[in-house]
This record gives structure tokens, sequence and C-alpha cells, in this order.
């Protein structure tokens, strides 16, 4: 097939980009692959991090795919640009990756263009179809993106029910989040704490963007249950989209300054491996989700999970195997489930049964989903 996909790559940063890269070169293994990705992906104002582009030297070690940067979020000029360059590659199928309504205006918009000049097929690979942070007129936005869309593949059963409620009918499978597998392997604890400047013990992760719905808050709530007991300490290490001070605070305020190491910062990909190799499980004490790449990511790493049994999290962490799965919005829960991981000693056990479970998640089944859809989804092509 000839394939264009359309969404986040290269030099942009973060998980969306890195997650496109990969399926994009996948799909290059066995069809025509072209990529048109953002010149401007949020305008300044709205967006809540540092900076949208990977550094200098973050780019040499980045997931990249060759991509043709011509769309604007906010410009139409843009979109009927984008449809235009994409029609005239007389594209099988258009591959979107669709995450928030913010790009409803233009997904949808560019999907009937294209559709009306080529007849292309679109696609939607979908980490959310109801937002984690609502706003008026996300509804109507969401509608308006998916109405024009032939098949669906969705990352977790919580997305496949919004969207049989948003869309009854719809051609979809759902794939779960596949393992990234660009982030190196596993090493030494002990170097891992040596390269990161952080002293021996029992170590435990919050990593990646934070933002209220995921619930660093809550595991920090829990902290000084877990310390009653145990030596246990954090490590938070992501860019921050909320407001720090309000968490520093709340370190403060349960006075574990001593046990809380904030790394607020981006983690380049030739890190990350690092951060997981120093510490023991990663936790996820989410509010709300629909899935997470922090898993595939502490998969990769045979790194155990402890999550909050939300949206899709529990699909994937398995109970007293890969990790603990535990009641949203308990402290005392996620206390109790980091004491029994140390007390009971399930991390050798937990890792071992990660490397089994991981092996499940292949970027070959989201690979033939997608090409099983088109070819239900038909085409006037």
């Amino acid at each position: 097939m000839k394939i264009v996909f359309i969404g986040t790559c290269f030099p942009m940063r973060g998980g969306l980009a890195q997650f496109n890269a990969i399926l994009a070169r996948e799909l290059s293994k066995r069809h025509e692959i072209a990529f048109l990705s953002f010149s401007r992906q949020y305008p300044d104002l709205f967006f809540p991090g540092k900076t949208q582009f990977v550094t200098e030297e973050e780019a040499a070690r980045a997931a990249q795919f060759p991509a043709d940067p011509v769309l604007d979020s906010i410009n139409p000029i843009s979109w009927w640009r984008t449809a235009r360059r994409a029609a005239a590659k007389k594209p099988d199928l258009i591959i979107f990756k669709y995450w928030m309504p913010f790009f409803a205006p233009a997904f949808g918009t560019i999907s009937r263009w294209i559709k009306r000049w080529s007849g292309a097929r679109v696609l939607f690979v979908c980490d959310n179809i109801v937002p984690h942070e609502r706003r008026p007129f996300d509804g109507l936005l969401t509608r308006y993106a998916v109405s024009p869309v032939d098949a669906f593949v969705t990352m977790s059963a919580s997305v496949s029910e919004d969207l049989q409620k948003v869309k009854p009918g719809a051609k979809w499978e759902l794939v779960p989040h596949p393992v990234y597998d660009l982030f190196g392997e596993r090493v030494d604890k002990q170097a891992a704490l040596e390269t990161l400047g952080l002293p021996d013990g029992d170590w435990i992760l919050f990593f990646g963007y934070i933002r209220r719905y995921k619930g660093l808050d809550l595991l920090i709530e829990s902290l000084p249950k877990v310390r009653t007991r145990r030596d246990v300490r954090l490590l938070v290490a992501g860019e921050f989209y909320d407001n720090e001070e309000r968490y520093r605070d709340l370190v403060r305020e349960h006075g574990v300054e001593d046990a809380v190491v904030f790394r607020s910062d981006y983690i380049p990909e030739d890190q990350v491996a690092t951060y997981f190799s120093a510490i023991d499980v990663v936790t996820l004490p989410y509010h709300s989700a629909t899935q997470s790449g922090i898993i595939q990511v502490a998969y990769h790493l045979d790194t155990p999970v402890i999550c909050t049994d939300v949206g899709g999290l529990g699909e994937v962490v398995l109970d007293q195997k890969t990790g603990f799965v535990v009641p949203p919005e308990d402290p005392q829960a996620v206390a109790d489930a980091i004491l029994r991981f140390y007390d009971e000693d399930w991390g050798e056990r937990m890792r071992r049964q990660v490397e089994i479970e991981k092996a499940k998640y292949s970027w070959d089944r989201l690979v033939e989903a997608i090409e099983r859809l088109s070819s239900k989804a038909g085409g006037s092509r």
C-alpha cells in the first residue's frame, strides 16, 4: 500500500513522536510510507512545557523517520496544503495518531479533503477518544474528527468503549500499546544510581510528563505511610506540565523532603534506561487514564509496575505477576502495595514475568491490525 502518515514526528520530542517514528519504521518494511508532520504542533501560549523540540544534543539519539513539516495545528491554510500534498501521493491509506480534541478541526478537515480528492481510506490510531482533562466542546470536536474516519485502532478497552459511544458502528480493533524498543538495555542498579548521583537503597520511580490526572499528589501522600516501616525513596523524573510548586509544597507538607528527588526536566532517550535501572518499581497512581506508554517503557526495561485500576492500566499490568493493581484515589492502597513489593521480595519474580509478558506487545501486531482494517474499510481506490 501507499500510506501517508500525518502526525507528530522528529524534531518534536516526547512519547508521541517516538511512537510514530517506530510505527512508520515498521510499516515501511512492508509498505510505501510518506510522513507529513507538524511545523507547529501547539502555539506557545497553549504549550505547558519548556520546548516542543529536541535539543541539538538530543537530536542524534532521537527516534527519527523522514518527515515533511507542513502542518500547523491552528492555520487552516496549512491544513489545505497538507491535504493537497497527501492527495498528490495517491495514497491508499491515511493514518493519523489521535489523542485530543485540540487537533480535531485540523485532522477532521484534512481527512475530508483528502478523501474527496483521492478516495483514500482514513484510519485513526487512538490513544484517547475522551480526553483526560475535559473542556467545553470536546464532544462536538471529537465527533467532527471521527466522522469521516473509516477505521480505528484503539489502545485499550476503555478507548474502544468511548469510540462506540461517539461513533456507533465504527470499524475498529483493539491493539495494546506496543513495547518501546529504543531505550537500550537495563544496566546494573548500583552503576545507574552512581550515574544519577543517588545513594544506594530502595527507590521507586514516577516517570514522564507530570500532569494532574497522573496522580503524583496521591503518591506523595502515600509516602509517609510507607516510610513509617521502610526507608523507601521516590525519584520523580520528567517535565512538569502542571504547577511544580504545588508538588514541592506537598512534599514539605507531608514531611518527606529527604525522601523525594525531583529531576524536573525532559529525560532524553539515551538516559531513560539509566533511570529505570536505578529503581526497583515504577508507580502510576493515576486518577484517570486510558492507557500509558510508561508501562511499555517499563516492560521494555524489565521493570515491575504499581498502578491504579483506571482505564486500561489493569489490562496491561497483571496483578501479582508483572506488578500490583490497586484501587484508585486510595493513598493507603498505594502504600500497602509498595510495602508488599519490598517486604515479600517481589522484585525478581515480577521482573521474570515482565520478560515473558512483554513478548505479546509487538509492533507486528499493530501493523497487521492496520492492514486488516484498511482492507475491511474498502474505499474508492
